[in-house]
């Protein structure tokens, strides 16, 4: 089996690679703006003739797309994470229209959550910032192209290998400067009172290689997630123990949340669709995600 992922030296893109890897009879293809990537693809710039051709010569069973922006301007989103799987789709269609194409999506899609409430695919759809926005218009993309196409909406991912430009990667490289020792060190964080559906990237990968493999058509969309909300003040507080940090953490609810936050301060799914579908649950307690994260980023 030819699999091509997208993304394939990003953050969940290495853990999915990594994973398909590990399948009888797997071939992994790269395919990205990295040096090392077999096959040459920026989704913020193809055109749809050109994706083609590439497509074509890859010849692959299923792609898997996990190219996207977190960050930058509403154009960088834009251009990455709603006309880039248009593209795909696009290429897709006339390279290699009988692929499974399995796309990673966000939970920011859904929106502000209601309290001790879990979301379901069917719920409506209401991002509040560009991130969640973007994210809403690839997925529309995949799943109004007509390919064997599956999203899944992925919810807060941790674990080995996170990067700065989210909560955990950055607290994970604070807390290595801090260090363990002085009781009288200082962590200034920002608003920590958001609920957030935590999920471990190992999980995430597993959750896609059962996508990839799955028999027969899938739902248009999956829920990947932990399945329960959990304070972000115990995400922190729960690392800043693992690195075993005495000192004093203070928050500064002034300091306002990430712009892929935008003021949501709930977000729990229901797995239940992906369990049925895939067979898939979560495996990872967040208590192992965060060891993995603080024992990767210690040995980096």
């Amino acid at each position: 089996m030819r699999i091509l992922v997208l993304g394939h030296t990003g953050y969940l893109g290495g853990h999915v690679a990594e994973r398909l890897r590990a399948l009888p009879g797997a071939l992994v293809l790269g395919g990205g703006r990295s040096p090392a990537a077999e096959y040459a693809v920026d989704l913020a710039s193809a055109r749809p003739k050109e994706l083609a051709e590439t497509l074509a010569a890859a010849a692959p069973d299923a792609v898997v797309n996990c190219a996207g922006a977190t960050g930058g301007d509403a154009v960088t989103l834009a251009e990455v994470n709603a006309l880039g799987p248009a593209v795909l789709c696009a290429a897709l269609r006339e390279a290699a229209p009988a692929a499974r194409l399995v796309h990673l999506g966000s939970a920011a899609e859904y929106g502000p959550g209601v309290p001790d409430t879990s979301v379901t695919e069917s719920a409506a759809t209401c991002p509040v910032g560009p991130y969640g926005a973007t994210k809403l218009a690839g997925t529309v993309a995949v799943t109004s192209s007509g390919l064997d196409a599956v999203v899944l909406r992925v919810g807060n991912p941790v674990g080995p290998g996170a990067p700065a430009a989210g909560l955990p990667g950055r607290l994970a490289r604070l807390l290595r400067d801090a260090g363990p020792d002085g009781p009288d060190a200082v962590l200034r964080l920002g608003d920590l009172s958001a609920y957030r559906d935590f999920v471990d990237a190992r999980d995430v990968a597993r959750a896609v290689a059962y996508a990839v493999t799955a028999p027969g058509p899938l739902p248009p969309v999956l829920n990947i997630g932990g399945g329960r909300a959990v304070p972000v003040r115990e995400l922190v507080h729960g690392l800043a123990a693992k690195a075993g940090f005495r000192g004093r953490i203070e928050e500064n609810a002034a300091g306002g949340r990430s712009v892929r936050s935008a003021d949501v301060s709930w977000q729990c799914s229901d797995i239940g669709a992906a369990e049925q579908a895939l067979g898939w649950r979560p495996v990872h307690t967040l208590d192992d995600a965060l060891a993995a994260l603080w024992e990767g980023d210690r040995a980096s």
